[in-house]
């Protein structure tokens, strides 16, 4: 199951961009084999244009591949941590040898601005030198024992195989966040990307097999690709052999993975999805605020998770900062992601801009003002959908703007009292990211109290997105509570132990319990 040449053909009639898949393919010696795969027709959201035709994989391919995973554990587990990030270290070599061309690709299969591309793929070579850092930092504890001539430590082990689910709008870098990091853990992985993204889950994990093919150390199969849809995804996270499930992706395709793996007591990690919202005070910087605001609402065409999809104002510079806003995104330019100039590209497929057109039919009727949200017309990508990013002022928080609408909408707010607006913010299901603006200490500081905003994330004077990987990424309520990479998520992919050793000729127990016995 590791041959990337058994995943992918081309029985479509290859285009430019397909042309430029497969040579990128080439350049990174990877096979693109056209022997096979009539299952997934993947498209360029650029375009429209077909890249590649895929087979997805079965029920027997899904127990083969965790089969050969726990395998492949077996043998991981035994390799010390830091030669285990020997393995990470080549592969973050490997991946900056190939920058461009990896951003390339995830630009025309993702859509994305090629400069977004770029940095996520650097985020995939920052996360290879963090977790090459932590493989010699896996700490544990010695702790106080109340018992004379005992030593009480906690310490942390290998746990098994993580399934990775992961979303089309990161394609790399969410599953190289928990990926790395599991396997300088001593970790074995299964990779289910989402349909729309294959090729760039096929590349980057192809260039971790190459590494591990030529590392000693490395077991077959450490690292396995799935291509499948969402019945896929569920075979992962029903095995029981898959230890840890991690997920990335709606809510509701949470909440049917979550309770998947709690029914048989397998660890879940949820990362889903994010209403994010800035509150902007008086006392802002007006053009930091700005530009923190339309890149958050703006970036990859508003398909993140991060995306700012609320602005907070106060009721006495809203309207000025509006209208500044609504120019600024009216002059933003749209069209081919691997145009330099361009600041917006295309949303990921039709369904995403429908999803987008019924948003704004609600609120318009909820009443709101909508600006810009239309379909723009790119020359030459008559199959694609370019869109003008919306600004839509809302008389309330009504029930469109408590969902989340994964399209390049931003719903406007006002407030008079700081608590309100803290209270607006912290008014709806999700609980990802947020952020304020403003330049009054106390503010800031409320902000990001118990008494603050209630999200995973909490940003001063910066927008709700981009986030680094030094810091745990995720979010509470509905967002589902998992911290996927960062600070001591790699917990999360260890299981626990805790050991007493008694070094004394006696036998006393803890609290003080006497249980003598008068045995010679």
């Amino acid at each position: 199951m590791n041959a990337l040449d058994t995943k992918i053909s081309h029985h479509a009639a290859p285009g430019a961009f397909a042309q430029e898949v497969a040579g990128i393919f080439d350049e990174l010696g990877l096979s693109l084999d056209a022997s096979r795969g009539t299952d997934l027709e993947v498209r360029s959201p650029i375009d429209g244009s077909a890249l590649a035709l895929l087979r997805t994989d079965r029920a027997g391919d899904m127990d083969a591949m965790v089969a050969n995973a726990r395998t492949a554990f077996a043998a991981w587990k035994d390799v010390p941590g830091p030669h285990r990030g020997e393995l990470v270290r080549r592969y973050g070599l490997l991946v900056r040898e190939h920058k461009e061309a990896l951003s390339r690709l995830l630009t025309i299969e993702n859509g994305k601005i090629l400069t977004e591309a770029r940095g996520e793929v650097q985020e995939v070579i920052d996360i290879c030198e963090y977790a090459v850092g932590l493989s010699r930092q896996l700490f544990g504890l010695t702790i106080a024992s109340e018992r004379a001539e005992h030593r009480l430590t906690e310490y942390w082990h290998p746990l098994g195989v993580l399934g990775l689910i992961s979303a089309f709008n990161f394609p790399a870098a969410v599953w190289a966040w928990g990926t790395t990091v599991a396997l300088v853990c001593g970790d074995s992985a299964i990779w289910k990307p989402s349909e729309k993204t294959p090729l760039t889950a096929l590349a980057f994990a192809g260039l971790l097999q190459q590494v591990a093919a030529e590392y000693d150390l490395a077991p077959d199969h450490l690292v396995q690709v799935a291509i499948g849809d969402a019945a896929c995804g569920a075979m992962l996270a029903d095995h029981p052999d898959v230890a840890i499930l991690s997920a990335t992706g709606s809510v509701r395709m949470g909440q049917d993975v979550g309770v998947r793996v709690q029914r048989r007591f397998g660890r879940p990690i949820l990362e889903l999805g994010g209403n994010n919202a800035a509150i902007v005070a008086p006392s802002a910087d007006m053009g930091l605020a700005l530009r923190g605001t339309i890149f958050a609402a703006t970036g990859t065409c508003g398909q993140r998770c991060t995306t700012l999809r609320r602005l907070i104002a106060h009721e006495d510079i809203r309207a000025g900062f509006v209208k500044r806003l609504i120019a600024a995104v009216g002059s933003l330019n749209i069209g081919s992601p691997l145009d330099d100039a361009t600041h917006v590209g295309p949303l990921i497929d039709k369904a995403a801009f429908d999803a987008m057109q019924r948003a704004l039919e609600q609120a318009r009727r909820e009443g709101g003002t909508v600006h810009g949200g239309e379909r723009i017309e790119v020359a030459g990508s008559p199959d694609a959908w370019y869109v003008r990013p919306a600004i839509v002022e809302m008389p309330a928080q009504t029930d469109i703007v408590r969902e989340e609408t994964f399209a390049p909408i931003l719903y406007v707010l006002s407030y008079t009292a700081f608590d309100d607006a803290i209270a607006l913010q912290n008014g709806v299901p999700q609980g990802l990211s947020s952020c304020v603006f403003t330049g009054d200490v106390r503010e800031a500081e409320k902000f990001q109290s118990a008494q603050g905003s209630d999200c995973g994330i909490v940003n001063v004077n910066i927008g709700t997105s981009g986030a680094e990987i030094g810091g745990a990424f995720g979010g509470e309520k509905v967002t589902g509570g998992g911290r996927v990479s960062g600070s001591d998520s790699w917990k999360n992919y260890m299981r626990r132990v805790t050991a007493t050793v008694n070094y004394s000729t006696s036998l006393p127990l803890a609290q003080g319990v006497k249980f003598d016995l008068d045995i010679d």
